[in-house]
């Protein structure tokens, strides 16, 4: 019984990849390979078949003629809302990437579902239950169970294989996406902090250039005051003492007018 199911599985998996392709391909028009292992399969579709087909077998009366066609619909839309929430959800966490959105469809849930696209899933399943569960079911008794078996083993160990590549390609990807995320922030970071800093250095710069002419104020002021008189120094000195301290520009300024000063005193002398 496993390897039936297992079997239908790879089934269903594989004429979801048919129709998920196909659809994608005539939407973009241009070839889409919908999935998300290598090989020609969407478990997805896999998984809520073979849980539907298990559920209504469970229960005579989901099974019944009798079963409402809205009730199998509300099933359906219930099973592939969640399934296809949950699916989306482990697959962002684990890989940080989804494979289907829809942000920009009305009434979804994070882009996870919509009611649009689950109205689709509810309708197609109905169409699943009604005629393509009974016609597989009914070529179960054509079907030896050993060649069940056989094809269970053999799927399997493709399909392990797929999923194995699949991990393992998907994993170093996302090793090299966070490293170049990280190399990322790394240069960003140095680039930040030399922006950061750039203001304190064109402050110290002033800071120097301020001293700098200070100090050859004062050089100047002392090369010239032995030559002046007594009186001579005390109206500089008068002069060096109210001159306002202010910016560096205007102390430059200031500087060449007080040099212009000196020059006059020492030539009246």
């Amino acid at each position: 019984m496993i390897a039936q199911y297992f079997v239908e599985f790879i089934l269903y998996s594989f004429l979801g990849w048919v129709w998920e392709s196909i659809y994608c391909s005539a939407k973009e028009k241009k070839w889409a390979d919908r999935g998300f292992l290598f090989g020609p399969v969407c478990p997805i579709y896999g998984s809520c078949v073979v849980a539907t087909s298990a559920l209504f077998s469970m229960f005579d009366f989901l099974s019944s003629p009798d079963f409402p066609v809205w009730g199998i619909f509300i099933i359906c839309y219930i099973g592939s809302a969640i399934a296809e929430y949950g699916t989306s959800w482990v697959l962002e966490k684990r890989f940080h990437a989804r494979w289907w959105d829809y942000s920009n469809v009305p009434l979804n849930i994070n882009g996870r579902i919509c009611v649009p696209v689950s109205i689709a899933f509810g309708a197609a399943g109905v169409l699943i239950v009604k005629y393509l569960i009974p016609f597989i079911e009914g070529m179960h008794s054509a079907v030896p169970m050993i060649v069940y078996e056989i094809l269970a083993i053999t799927f399997a160990m493709i399909f392990g294989a797929d999923f194995a590549l699949t991990e393992a390609s998907l994993s170093a990807l996302l090793k090299d996406v966070e490293k170049m995320h990280e190399d990322f922030n790394i240069k960003a970071q140095a680039r930040y902090e030399k922006v950061v800093d750039a203001p304190k250095k064109i402050e110290q710069k002033i800071m120097v250039e301020r001293e700098m002419a200070e100090l050859k104020y004062d050089q100047l002021v002392s090369e010239y005051a032995e030559r002046l008189s007594f009186n001579q120094k005390r109206i500089l000195l008068g002069i060096k003492k109210y001159t306002p301290k202010v910016e560096f520009p205007k102390q430059v300024h200031l500087t060449n007018e007080l040099r212009e000063r000196v020059r006059e005193l020492g030539k009246r002398k």
